[in-house]
């Protein structure tokens, strides 16, 4: 006997489900009128509205209820009340936007999941170094040897345009390279290209039939070698390697084929900060905040992390100067030495950082324990860093990081054959983010597809195997001197193989 509880009816009770009937009316239809009904679903699949609802779901609304303070309100989907954060350009009136499109490219970098190639750069090694940066989907070179080359990671590699550096001293080496931050759609790019006698360049790269840099201005040596530049036009950050800072500003320019001289508006000595840093300008509405970030050697408290931040007005005048340290036990006295495999030595655990990368407000420094530490800085009122917060992931060194928008960073190991995307939105001292943290949610490993190429189908033919390989000689052996850069649809990575060649290694999620 079934027992009926109090309540219970037969209104109540849930309903058996209908079995289906055994008569498939589908196979009944001719093709044509099959390939007519299919083809309302494929096109229904392709609605951009539908696109840009799912993307708004999958990939907005997490972030917003991540960061504090935003009205849950926005967490529902609406084509014109939800808050898109840092995705409001493709939401922009008068914007057409692939909402497929979007989708795919941040599903492929959500799961790792990306196309690989490689850029051969130079033959032989270059001294002091090549230098690379990335910007508006241009990657731009700069050696002594080989001069200023700008190349199109979606054009699989194709160079598209070259200069000679045409430096005021002949024997003028470039230490350090600069993308304009500031670029808006349509206009060309431009970059600035700093030497070690103290001057520096500013070139465009004309994107028209047949691109080519042209020399906008030049400014003479002074000061000493420049191991750091920022730049976002009108302005100009620069430090040099016995640690001077300078702002510089261009007066406005009616020529685009030439630059005035800029006027230097500050410059501050420092006696703390070292080559391991990272510059920033910030315009804003007001003035423009110019920052650096630094490692710091303490006395007692080891290696950690300082920031400076200067304000100036629209017209030039300093309007405020300060300074903040991270005092945190994520690293060790200095004093300390141990037992290493070598003697007494220092142990990688209490060296400095390996690299620095400030997007505020995000500072992540890379450790050559393997490992990361991520800062959050805080510039209201009072400026001030957070305690870091240790990131693990990586099973080998980690020469470098790059933090982007969306609170988004890329990290590469030593041997660059790991590279890890982090998201870092939010900070991580709340614990939900931490909970994040610990179960390995806020980093990917990237995991390229494999090749297809001509070599890899030839190798796999004629066999494979460790007596395959010893035959054939083969010489992968490379290292990464810590750069690494992004966009939105790529990472590019600067590799140095075995041989003395230079390599960019191109990741494209946009596949």
């Amino acid at each position: 006997m079934k027992r009926r509880y109090e309540g219970d009816t037969a209104s109540s009770r849930p309903t058996k489900a209908l079995r289906p009937s055994g008569v498939d009316h589908i196979s009944q239809l001719s093709n044509e009128l099959l390939l007519k009904i299919l083809s309302y679903f494929y096109t229904l699949a392709e609605d951009s509205q539908l696109w840009k609802a799912a993307y708004f779901n999958r990939f907005v609304r997490p972030r917003v209820a991540r960061i504090p303070g935003v009205s849950s309100q926005n967490l529902f989907y609406s084509s014109k009340l939800s808050k898109w954060l840092e995705d409001e350009p493709l939401v922009r009136a008068g914007q057409q936007t692939n909402w497929k499109r979007q989708y795919k490219l941040r599903h492929n970098w959500s799961r790792g999941k990306c196309a690989v190639s490689e850029i051969e750069i130079a033959e032989q090694p270059s001294l002091p170094g090549m230098l690379v940066q990335m910007g508006n989907g241009v990657i731009f070179t700069v050696d002594s040897a080989l001069g200023l080359r700008a190349w199109g990671p979606r054009t699989k590699g194709e160079l598209i345009a070259r200069t000679a550096l045409k430096a005021p001293d002949t024997d003028g080496i470039p230490t350090s390279l600069a993308v304009n931050g500031c670029h808006s759609a349509g206009e060309d790019p431009s970059i600035a290209v700093g030497f070690n006698d103290g001057s520096f360049q500013i070139y465009a790269l004309k994107l028209e039939d047949e691109a080519e840099f042209v020399l906008l201005y030049s400014h003479p040596p002074s000061n000493g070698s420049l191991c750091a530049l920022a730049f976002s036009y009108p302005y100009l950050l620069s430090m040099t390697s016995g640690n001077l800072l300078s702002l510089y500003i261009f007066p406005p320019q009616d020529n685009a084929s030439s630059l005035s001289s800029p006027r230097l508006l500050y410059t501050l000595g420092s006696h703390v900060v070292g080559p391991e840093s990272s510059l920033a300008i910030k315009p804003t509405s007001t003035g423009v905040t110019a920052s650096v970030a630094y490692a710091l050697q303490g006395y007692l408290c080891g290696w950690t992390v300082g920031i400076q931040e200067m304000r100036f007005s629209l017209s030039g005048e300093l309007t405020e100067s300060r300074m903040a340290t991270a005092t945190d036990g994520n690293f060790a006295p200095v004093s300390q030495e141990v037992l290493t495999p070598a003697g007494v030595g220092w142990h990688p655990l209490y060296a400095k950082p390996t690299s620095i990368s400030y997007t505020h407000p995000y500072l992540l420094v890379t450790l050559p324990d393997n490992t990361l530490s991520l800062y959050l800085v805080t510039s209201t009122s009072s400026l001030s860093i957070s305690p870091g917060t240790r990131l693990w992931g990586h099973t080998s060194s980690v020469s470098g990081a790059h933090v982007g928008g969306r609170g988004k960073a890329v990290s590469v190991s030593r041997k660059g054959n790991e590279l890890r995307v982090w998201e870092l939105e939010g900070g991580l001292q709340s614990a939900k983010a931490r909970k994040r943290l610990l179960s390995g949610e806020i980093s990917i490993r990237i995991r390229p597809e494999k090749s297809t190429s001509a070599a890899d189908l030839e190798i796999s033919q004629i066999g494979s195997g460790l007596a395959f390989a010893l035959t054939q000689r083969f010489d992968d052996t490379s290292v990464t001197p810590g750069w690494i850069g992004f966009d939105e649809e790529n990472v590019v990575v600067l590799e140095e193989k075995g041989q003395g060649s230079q390599m960019l290694v191109v990741y494209d999620f946009a596949g």
